[in-house]
């Protein structure tokens, strides 16, 4: 009986073909190119492995790319055409369910197979993976903790891959709100595997979500060699940078990291890094500053796509920049498609109609409302929604752009009471954010306390100059030389 590298039993494969999907999950679990062309090799040596098979639908869905999923579709689609999946062993019948509720738009049924596979063989690193991912897409912080959380006694601790189970772990701590774990988990991730990005990833988003701004810049600074390149995860990371140098008040450093790795002439134009540009050019606004024609290029670039609904989490991204660029015809064109979508018949199990229907249309509209001045409109779509922002997937990191814009609208709309209690919120889980203590700044002009006014602007500048120190030498330098 063929085995992967964890010893589980692999059907309708040969040697070379689990020589392949060995690779395939190793380069998956570093987020290397490579993967693609060892899945790629795996399907050639081994067109009936169902695991092969899967893993090739896995990674058509993962980008979010509705081309690439349509192709994954049809190869799995032959596929499964002339397979007796009842005879199947328990792991591939689960493999190919999920691969199936996947490609059928049920995110979350996908990830639960995958977790009852987890219970069966939880040293299944593509199951783990994958499911990890899937708990993401869905913003279910407790399973993208618990999920990884359940298997990982399973594992030696001298199995290599061990590590980069536990930088998976961490980061579902991290979005679970165990801070002091997640930063634990990772570094110790990152110490067995120095290239580990998602680890490193995860001390990075424990460190922005705590506001220990200075120590997320060094610690980046200190790994560079580690995620800057050669990685599906360095855009994000770099995305990751170009926040910490926002708070330290830096907006020509966020931008120089912006020309050189979110969105420039070379830019692949996929999903995944169009939103982390998207993300930050909203920021960037936010906080009064002018990006300049890099709203119009990326307009541009989301417009060239004109994806059909797929993942709303990537629609609000796309009216991110419409409006950003003053292209507001286009958002609006893009909301209207997505109600007529959500008007026609259609499956309730398809993950996508509800996270449409309950976060990403509102949210669209929000932003347009923001962009046109109407504030008290974006209140009024944010505020019941912003703890249930988690139902459409993304970091707590990303989604707090939509949280900043339903404070910045209670402030410019008057709303102080509710402003003030958001403020202090912010402020009570990072009390060293500059961006906090401006916006408490602003409230306190607003309410004509200049005393209180001034104490936090003092605070802001404080936190900004914290940060500042220690980023000073990419200011110094440029953009950076090694995106």
């Amino acid at each position: 009986m063929v085995t992967d590298r964890y010893g589980n039993p692999l059907h309708e494969c040969t040697s070379e073909t689990a020589a392949h999907l060995d690779r395939g999950v190793e380069a998956l679990l570093h987020f290397s190119p490579e993967v693609e062309q060892a899945v790629d090799d795996a399907l050639l040596s081994g067109p009936t492995s169902p695991v092969a098979q899967s893993f090739a639908v896995y990674l058509g869905m993962l980008g979010t790319e509705p081309g690439e999923a349509v192709t994954a579709r049809q190869r799995f689609d032959r596929y499964a055409a002339g397979v007796d999946v009842s005879a199947l062993p328990v792991r591939e019948r689960l493999h190919l369910a999920a691969a199936e509720a996947w490609l059928a738009g049920d995110l979350r049924r996908a990830g639960r197979l995958l977790e009852e596979l987890s219970l069966v063989c939880p040293t299944d690193a593509l199951a783990l993976s994958v499911g990890h991912q899937l708990d993401f897409f869905t913003g279910d912080a407790v399973r993208l903790r618990d999920r990884i959380g359940g298997a990982l006694s399973a594992w030696d601790a001298d199995d290599p891959h061990r590590g980069l189970v536990l930088g998976m772990y961490a980061f579902g701590l991290e979005e679970s709100g165990h801070y002091r774990q997640a930063e634990e988990a990772g570094l110790a991730a990152v110490e067995q595997n120095p290239r580990d990005v998602w680890a490193i990833h995860a001390v990075v988003h424990t460190y922005e979500m705590q506001g220990r701004v200075s120590e997320g810049i060094g610690y980046l600074d200190a790994r560079r060699e580690d995620w800057a390149r050669g990685n599906y995860l360095n855009v994000h990371n770099w995305w990751h940078y170009a926040l910490y140098a926002l708070e330290a008040g830096d907006t020509r450093s966020a931008l120089s990291v912006y020309d050189a790795a979110l969105h420039n002439d070379a830019s692949a134009g996929v999903a995944m890094e169009l939103l982390d540009a998207a993300a930050l050019l909203w920021r960037i606004r936010l906080a009064g500053a002018d990006a300049g024609a890099r709203w119009e290029a990326l307009a541009d670039a989301w417009a060239s796509r004109a994806d059909p609904p797929f993942y709303a989490f990537n629609d609000v991204h796309a009216v991110m920049s419409y409006v950003g660029a003053g292209r507001f015809g286009e958002a609006t064109r893009l909301i209207a498609d997505r109600r007529r979508w959500l008007a026609q018949e259609g499956s309730d199990t398809l993950t996508n109609r509800r996270m449409t229907a309950d976060i990403g249309l509102p949210a669209c509209e929000a932003l347009v409302a923001h962009a046109q001045g109407k504030h008290s409109t974006v209140v009024d779509l944010l505020w019941p929604l912003r703890r249930r922002l988690h139902e459409f997937g993304g970091s707590h990191a990303q989604r707090d752009a939509l949280q900043k814009t339903l404070l910045d609208s209670a402030l410019g709309s008057g709303r102080h009471e509710l402003a003030r209690a958001l403020i202090s919120e912010r402020i009570g889980l990072r009390p060293d954010s500059s961006y906090n203590w401006s916006a408490r700044a602003r409230l306190a002009d607003g309410l004509g306390d200049a005393a209180v006014a001034a104490v936090a602007r003092d605070q802001a500048r404080g936190a900004a100059a914290a940060a500042a120190q220690i980023l000073r030498p990419l200011s110094d330098a440029g953009p950076p030389s090694d995106v």
